[in-house]
């Protein structure tokens, strides 16, 4: 790359993340950038004054939820937590409180959400790989939290807003014109999206050169989408030449050992994990050092046992989440289904910031086009969560022409959600794909225990790479 090239590039660079982008956040009414710089902060305040932090936001977060949320003023009065009494509060008094769970924010949305939010209140969908999908709301906050966490941990990396980043992600199947917009948004900002829902050999070959040509700081994207484009180069032999690349940073499912090594190999950069959901957001980032680092100041995380309590250091247990920045419709001591593992540690570089040891999550397979292309699970699930009446599901793909949907209906299904879950479908993989959909009133979970909700019994196909279905089962 010519001196007068990344002359340029710095130049501009510095356009986007002093100008452009600030100026955008402001226009949407998001408060990324204040917060950014309380984050940049609070971080290096030590681990008793964040948690003191905590409850002081926790307190403003129930007295919202007091005022503006019937479904959780009801809980708080009933926990007889005392607010506004000039007294901190403390992990004992949310531990008053009962747990909720998305059944609790799916049925209860209309009592628990605030529409009136500052900033206005935003309808989302979530379900990931979990199988039970959740239409919530979200506001201006919840998406400066998440912009400015991840800001934040870019930084970690040497990464800033502004800096070339390829993103292998969702691309819808037509572009509307809100679409052209991001599209056009993502390339002012310096971002290069490449489709994770079409990855076929040629598609891949054709990503591996776009990222030869826009030579990035950073690569963003789906653990497993991301190994398996590493997969493809190491197929090719090629030797890739990305010398301003800082790190490889993947979402969405938990990066094995694996794929972390083979990432790292084909890209020659260190690989780090991102953890997170729709329903929270961002929560917790990987750092230069090897931990993973809560963002205390938006999230307080309890571990908890399936009794309740909280579990020892180095176990297991299921994360349970209260958002702080989740005014538009709180979540409070809300179960994730995500399993980590608790760390009694301390951040190596000195922050304040709690640890997670280990992010066991859940992990999802790839689906097969009949043309050969690999499609990311994520895929067909945004069919299936974006259909209100779908309690529960299992996508189940027994050829590249035959797939079978299991759905649990909720008290909103209509017999027409048929038709339009076999057209989604379709519309992803191929008309030529038989669709069947049967209702059940339950799934039961896979033989090992686990609950697998995208299944694919298709192998991938030639030069891919070895990164079988054994091995996105460990």
């Amino acid at each position: 790359m010519s001196g007068r090239f990344s002359a340029s590039r710095n130049w501009y660079a510095a356009w986007v993340s002093g100008m452009f982008f600030p100026l955008h956040e402001h226009l949407m009414h998001r408060p990324t950038f204040p917060y950014l710089d309380n984050l940049e902060h609070s971080q290096w305040l030590s681990r008793e004054e964040i948690e003191k932090l905590q409850m002081v936001k926790l307190g403003e977060l129930l007295g919202l939820a007091l005022e503006h949320s019937p479904w959780h003023a009801k809980r708080i009065r009933e926990a007889g937590i005392e607010l506004g009494s000039g007294v901190p509060l403390t992990m004992d008094d949310l531990q008053r409180l009962p747990v909720m769970n998305k059944a609790d924010a799916m049925e209860n949305v209309d009592h628990i959400a605030w529409r009136g939010v500052p900033g206005g209140a935003f309808k989302y969908n979530t379900g990931g790989s979990s199988g039970q999908p959740l239409i919530f709301y979200y506001g201006r906050w919840r998406q400066a939290s998440d912009a400015a966490g991840r800001i934040r941990a870019r930084r970690w990396w040497g990464v800033d807003v502004g800096d070339r980043e390829v993103y292998l992600w969702g691309a819808p199947v037509e572009l509307s014109k809100t679409d052209r917009i991001k599209t056009l948004r993502d390339r002012m900002l310096n971002q290069l999206v490449l489709n994770a829902f079409d990855m076929s050999i040629s598609n891949m070959d054709a990503y591996i050169d776009a990222i030869h040509s826009f030579q990035p700081k950073c690569i963003y994207g789906y653990a497993s989408s991301v190994a398996l484009l590493a997969a493809r180069v190491e197929e090719r032999g090629i030797k890739l030449n990305l010398p301003g690349l800082r790190v490889v940073c993947t979402t969405g499912e938990p990066l094995y050992p694996y794929q972390r090594t083979l990432i790292q190999a084909v890209f020659g950069v260190p690989a780090a994990n991102e953890f997170g959901s729709r329903d929270i957001g961002f929560t917790a980032h990987e750092t230069p050092e090897g931990q993973m680092l809560l963002m205390s100041e938006s999230i307080i995380l309890e571990i908890l046992d399936p009794n309740g309590h909280p579990v020892a250091p180095g176990q297991i247990g299921e994360a349970v989440m209260t958002g702080l920045c989740s005014q538009a419709q709180p979540f409070i001591r809300y179960r994730t289904g995500d399993m980590v593992r608790c760390a009694d540690e301390v951040c190596k570089e000195g922050r304040g910031l709690h640890v997670i040891s280990e992010v066991i999550g859940r992990t999802t397979d790839f689906i097969i086009r009949p043309d050969g292309t690999v499609m990311h699970a994520l895929a067909v699930i945004y069919v299936l969560r974006a259909t209100e009446g779908i309690g529960e599901f299992k996508f189940i793909q027994h050829a590249v022409d035959r797939v079978e949907i299991l759905i649990v209906p909720n008290q909103h299904w209509q017999p027409e959600f048929i038709t339009k879950v076999v057209q989604g479908v379709q519309a992803r993989l191929s008309m030529d794909v038989r669709v069947e959909v049967r209702l059940v009133d339950d799934i039961p979970p896979e033989f090992s225990g686990k609950h697998r909700y995208v299944v694919s019994h298709v192998a991938l196909p030639a030069g891919v790479g070895a990164l079988g279905h054994v091995q996105a089962e460990k």
